[in-house]
């Protein structure tokens, strides 16, 4: 295992040396100057030629992306455009907010989408299946921010139940999951951001749970006499390694997606970040913000292949 684990950390490290090639050529991909948004109208061009100086604009571009690994490595992003606060301290702040939307959003859309999707694999052209089906599809194709407005009009302005937006009437710093009034600005979020992942989950689930009960060996196992509550549990066992990947890439998704809905409700995390940092084209915040992001998402990955070969030992022999 440990021997597999190394070889899955050496194909990790290309990846997230290509992730960090990308996140920088996002100064370049990006039309115009990124300094230009935070100058005055009246800069003189020795004051140009100073801050291109200070953030490194005036060197050669192998040597600005090695500079830049560099101090990325030590956890350095430089300095924000915008705010002058440096990037490191915005995007963790913001990316703990997220941290703990998604830790409310992630086990209700795991639980719910696997027991949906399980329900409607053991009893596939049933009414439960179709049901099942019916959710999945709707969860799916519903937009997660028009969703989101929805709730507000109706939970938030017509009826006065739960706060519209924002982290807590004392703002993000004093937000505590051990108070009720905060915890009620978590309800919207985390249902609206849970929708689309319950129905990818729930239909990747029954999807692998009908196949794998239709393959030889179920039948084997109902010939040996084994009891149908035994055969459900192997079904669900041979399945989940199908599901553990899928699961991997909605994690990422309730990681990394996230821009639109708290962007809706105001939310300060790492996709309202991000949003702020497009509009006012602060390259470096972006940079930073999408590095961690993606690294967060290459992690996830990694874990789920090494939970995948722990379950099913043929993955490992691969």
């Amino acid at each position: 295992m440990l021997v597999l684990i190394l070889r899955r950390l050496a194909y990790a490290a290309p990846i997230a040396l290509g992730v960090s090639l990308v996140c920088f050529s996002l100064v370049y991909l990006a039309p115009g100057d990124p300094l230009q948004a935070v100058m005055p109208a009246d800069v003189t061009p020795d004051m140009v030629e100073m801050i291109r100086h200070e953030y490194g604009f005036d060197k050669p571009i192998p040597v600005q992306y090695a500079l830049w690994l560099w101090r990325a490595v030590q956890g350095d992003f430089g300095l924000s455009i915008g705010s002058r606060r440096p990037v490191i301290v915005d995007v963790l702040g913001s990316l703990q907010n997220t941290l703990l939307l998604t830790s409310f959003a992630v086990p209700i859309a795991f639980v719910i989408g696997y027991t949906l999707g399980a329900i409607a694999g053991c009893f596939p052209g049933r009414w439960l299946d179709r049901t099942v089906t019916g959710f999945a599809v709707m969860g799916v194709s519903v937009p997660n921010y028009w969703l989101g407005i929805v709730m507000v009009i109706a939970f938030a302005v017509e009826l006065s139940w739960l706060p519209a937006t924002g982290m807590g009437p004392r703002g993000s710093d004093a937000f505590s999951i051990f108070s009720l009034g905060d915890l009620r600005y978590l309800v919207m979020p985390v249902f609206t951001l849970s929708m689309v992942p319950v129905g990818i989950i729930a239909r990747s689930t029954r999807a692998a749970v009908a196949e794998i009960r239709g393959q030889d060996f179920v039948i084997t196992l109902r010939a040996k006499g084994l009891s149908e509550t035994a055969v459900i549990r192997h079904v669900l066992k041979n399945a989940l390694p199908q599901v553990l990947a899928v699961m991997g890439l909605q994690f990422g998704y309730l990681m990394g997606g996230s821009i639109l809905i708290e962007t809706v409700f105001t939310w300060p995390g790492s996709g309202f970040l991000l949003a702020k940092a497009i509009i006012n084209r602060d390259i470096p915040v972006l940079q930073g913000a999408i590095l961690l992001l993606s690294l967060v998402f290459v992690a996830t990955n990694l874990v789920v292949d090494l939970l995948q070969s722990a379950i099913d030992p043929r993955i490992r022999r691969a």
